[in-house]
Parts: C-alpha cells; structure tokens; sequence
C-alpha cells in the first residue's frame, strides 16, 4: 500500500471500526491534553483536539497517513466530557433522560511527508429514554462506561438508553466516522475499495 495507515488512539472500539476497511494499519496514544480553551466552542475544540492528536505521530513516525479523532457531548450548549466515575455518569445519564443530545466527532487525516492535513466535524445527536435511576445504577454497573463521551457505550449494552439516533454515520457515535473517513482518505489518493486488491479480504 502506498500509504500506511497509523490511528492515532489506544481505542480497541476505534480500532475495531478501521479494520473494517480490511487495511493494515498500526496505532500509537497520543499524549494530549484534552482541556477546551478559554471562549472555545464545541466544534473548535474537537477540529483542534482530532488535528493534535493527528500531528502528535510525527514523535513516532516519519511517513503514513494519520487519522485522529476527538469527540464530545454536548448539551444545552454545554459540553459534557468523559464521566471517569460512576457519580458522575450517573449524574450525566440523569440529565440526558428523556432530551437529546449532540455529539460531535472531530476527524483529521494528516500527512506525515507533506504536512498537510485535511479535518472535518461529523454531528450525531442521540434522543434517550426517559430512564429511571434504577436503570442509570444498573447500566453503569454493568458497562462502566467511564471513559466514554456521554457515559455510555451505543456498540453494547448501551444501545438500550436511546429512544432515537438521528445522523448520516452511526459509527461516529462509537469515535470513528467510517464514511467521511474513507472520503478523507481519498482526498490523499488511498481509495479503500481500491486497495483491496493488495489486501487479502477476511
């Protein structure tokens, strides 16, 4: 292949989502510091966080395609992120009930020879359930979704909160927008369905 792929993130669900485009690819964790800054808004914050993380393989690397990604939740135009105790996913879960709520992916494929980069945002929004506190208790027992944008995992047991998903690619919801990913990948001549023909397919 032309380009190797590099994901920038320890992710085993992100990881999951690029093998689905059957490439070869390696992973590194970028070491970024995911505060917003001051008067930065939701999307600035994800466009920047996806192009740092991105760019935090040139450490590692010397040539490939890099894909980052950053995603948050955001609610009543405040953004939400990770829980990291059951409190506070409890708390977070107990405020989504029965509201929507947007998630926004930020996506970044950056060139390690050339240096150039070429980012995009991808909206999900996500309408729950009108959940009781015995349900959140139980469901973040059982998933522990700590680590996760909005407190919850939509590829397990977390599909069971939502009422309605509304948007153009499910799998941005789990961090991994495959659809404008594979665009992305394009744009820096790596066609996937192309690429198969060196790629035995599983």
């Amino acid at each position: 292949m032309k380009y190797p792929l590099i994901l920038a993130s320890s992710s085993l669900f992100r990881q999951s989502l690029l093998q689905k485009f059957n490439l070869p690819f390696d992973t590194f964790s970028p070491n970024v510091d995911e505060s917003a800054l001051n008067n930065e808004t939701p999307a600035q914050l994800v466009k920047r966080l996806s192009e740092l993380k991105a760019r935090a393989a040139s450490k590692h690397f010397s040539k490939g395609l890099v894909i980052g990604s950053d995603q948050v939740a955001v609610f009543n135009e405040q953004i939400l992120g990770k829980p990291h105790n059951k409190h506070n996913a409890v708390k977070q879960l107990s405020l989504f009930s029965g509201h929507s709520v947007t998630f926004l992916t930020g996506l970044c494929v950056y060139d390690l020879t050339s240096g150039e980069s070429k980012t995009c945002i991808e909206p999900f929004n996500v309408t729950f359930k009108t959940l009781t506190d015995a349900q959140i208790s139980a469901y973040c027992d059982a998933e522990q979704p700590y680590n996760c944008a909005g407190s919850f995992k939509s590829e397990g047991l977390g599909i069971c909160l939502f009422e309605k998903l509304t948007g153009d690619d499910p799998n941005s919801l789990i961090g991994l927008p495959l659809i404008k990913l594979s665009q992305l990948l394009a744009e820096f001549g790596l066609d996937v369905l192309s690429a198969q023909s060196n790629t035995p397919l599983s």
